[in-house]
């Protein structure tokens, strides 16, 4: 028996930030060293952080990369590393892995295939690697020469790519495949993930070693989850989710196999929740912002964003504030003062009812001039103005606070769901505003679920179940109610933004042709309010922001 023992590092670096995530390449390489390990492996570009986008474009940035790599690598000794980082050569750019011995570079190997779909656009920046090029290292592993197989991420899903990269690394020779990966999450991915290791390390008889970052970058969150199968395709090691980790496999070279570990239990809930944890704590820890605001209008949404920020961050760091107006019920007050007590938040509550008033008075001899300029009646007024005042001075208040105390470093959460944003039911630069979108990506049906698995968690009432029972409601004037039917609406927008179903697609599903007309139209004519929202944490196949790509300017109507 020859063992080889791999860590695979799951690893939360920061985009740009250069010298510290090559410093915690160099301490997860000590840790897997007193552990015994022959191998560690990083995830795809983590000295730079993914995606870097654009500041691909600044030369002293991608020679810095891969000049501070080389230099701290080659102060290490007694292991092979691999890990993934800028390669630049003869003006061109390339998404590479370095393979490291003792300090000493054996090779870079390129990424073949280049996504462009999705939050994807490789091929903006860099050259693929050539197919004639595809070829295993040949490396010293505990005094056996092993023919390692390096791949980067998009190279394992090649399904619809003519290249096959696996299938030609095994062909020429590989024993082992090593996959380093900067995998965004999205709900249920990591049975994609298995299944395509099972079958690939199953077809071409060759164990996968499957890396993939953590952490959250903007919209993104990576969920690590490394997983290893063997060359029958048994799953021999797997990284727990949303946290940095060494991941450990024992692969006998011989035989090429390990022994099989258990998964763990599935939580659909209990994934979403996690994810967009870590999406809030990481935007905060990576951008500087301290603590959040949440305006809590006692409803079902800002009672779950309030939740999600306070595990993101801790309750000493979470702002809660109830800004009531006349139209806003006594139970709405009370509903969000009972979980802030049950989160123990900093709550504040303050009317707003003087300042709409004064917002109408001081607009309302302008609005005369203008009217009687161009001939129109206060009878043709649209009566939608009038309410949107209301979450207007909401938002300018909460921007307030935030700038105002800038010593407290506070960021104002967006409270808007995935399905009120692509209906457009929300209003610009007022409940639109924030610096980051919690719920962006979460229908309203998931919103419910996520706040039923908060409760259950904890064993008790920690969002009041008066906001489970009520109707939901903006309270923007007398005796008003969301107007659609969410168990219709719901999955019907998912269908529409997720799957890119058309209208005819729609109805032979069984929807109402009155209720797709009207769906598709106002997501259509929403897109303008969508290009000014705030980023939102990703946790879906498709979500708005940079994988959604969209013109506003669009008379396509379905």
């Amino acid at each position: 028996m020859v063992m080889l023992r791999v860590a695979m590092v799951q690893m939360n670096p920061t985009v740009g930030d250069l010298k510290n995530n090559v410093k915690k390449v160099g301490r997860f390489i000590e840790q897997a060293k007193s552990s015994k390990a022959h191998m560690v492996v990083f995830p795809e570009l983590c000295v730079t952080g993914y995606p870097p986008q654009d500041l691909l474009y600044e030369s002293a940035f991608v020679k810095e990369n891969k000049r501070i790599l080389f230099e701290a690598m080659g102060n290490v000794s007694d292991v092979v590393v691999v890990v993934g980082f800028v390669d630049h050569e003869e003006g061109l750019l390339r998404n590479s892995a370095a393979v490291f011995k003792d300090g000493a570079h054996l090779k870079t190997i390129h990424k073949t295939l280049l996504p462009t779909y999705d939050v994807f656009d490789e091929a903006r920046y860099f050259e693929p690697q050539r197919r004639d090029k595809i070829q295993p290292v040949e490396v010293n592993l505990d005094g056996r020469r092993v023919k390692l197989g390096v791949e980067i991420c998009e190279d394992l899903w090649d399904e619809k790519y003519r290249v096959k990269v696996t299938d030609i690394l095994c062909r020429n020779g590989a024993d082992l495949i090593v996959n380093i990966s900067a995998s965004p999450f999205y709900v249920g991915k990591r049975f994609e993930r298995i299944e395509l290791l099972k079958k690939k390390s199953a077809k071409n008889h060759t164990p996968i070693l499957y890396t993939n970052m953590v952490g959250g970058q903007d919209e993104l969150v990576f969920d690590g989850q490394s997983i290893a199968v063997d060359c029958a395709g048994k799953v021999v090691a797997f990284g727990p989710q949303f946290e940095e980790a060494l991941v450990y496999v024992d692969i006998d070279l011989r035989t090429k196999t390990a022994a099989e570990v258990e998964l763990p239990n599935y939580d659909k809930e209990e994934e979403m929740f996690n994810a967009l944890v870590l999406g809030v704590r990481d935007y905060f820890h990576k951008t500087g912002f301290e603590k959040a605001i949440v305006g809590m209008s006692g409803g079902i949404d800002s009672s779950l964003t309030a939740c999600i920020a306070t595990a993101a961050l801790g309750k000493d760091n979470v702002i809660g504030v109830s800004m009531p107006s006349k139209y806003s019920s006594e139970h709405s007050k009370t509903d969000a003062q009972l979980l802030a007590r049950n989160l123990g938040i900093f709550f504040v509550q303050f009317p707003i009812q003087d300042v709409v008033e004064s917002y109408r008075s001081t607009l309302s001899a302008p609005l005369k001039t203008i009217r009687e300029h161009f001939g129109v009646s206060e009878e043709d007024d649209d009566p939608v103005a009038d309410e949107n005042i209301q979450p207007r001075v909401r938002g300018n208040s909460l921007m307030d606070i935030s700038n105002r105390l800038s010593r407290l470093r506070i960021l104002v959460l967006n409270t808007g769901n995935k399905t009120e944003l692509a209906l457009g039911y929300c209003t610009l630069y007022g409940d639109m505003t924030g610096g980051l979108g919690v719920l962006g990506d979460v229908s309203k049906l998931e919103v419910y679920k996520l706040a039923e698995y908060i409760n259950r968690k904890a064993k008790r009432e920690i969002i009041p179940v008066n906001v489970f029972r009520k109707k939901p409601s903006p309270e923007l004037k007398e005796g008003q109610f969301d107007p659609f039917n969410f168990d219709v609406v719901c999955p019907l927008v998912d269908e529409i933004i997720e799957n890119r179903r058309g209208k005819q697609e729609l109805m032979e599903m069984g929807y109402p042709k009155e209720i797709v007309d009207d769906v598709y139209r106002r997501i259509r004519n929403s897109e303008y309010k969508r290009w000014q929202a705030p980023p939102c944490i990703k946790i879906t196949r498709k979500a708005f922001g940079i994988g959604w790509k969209m013109p506003i300017v669009n008379k396509y109507d379905g």
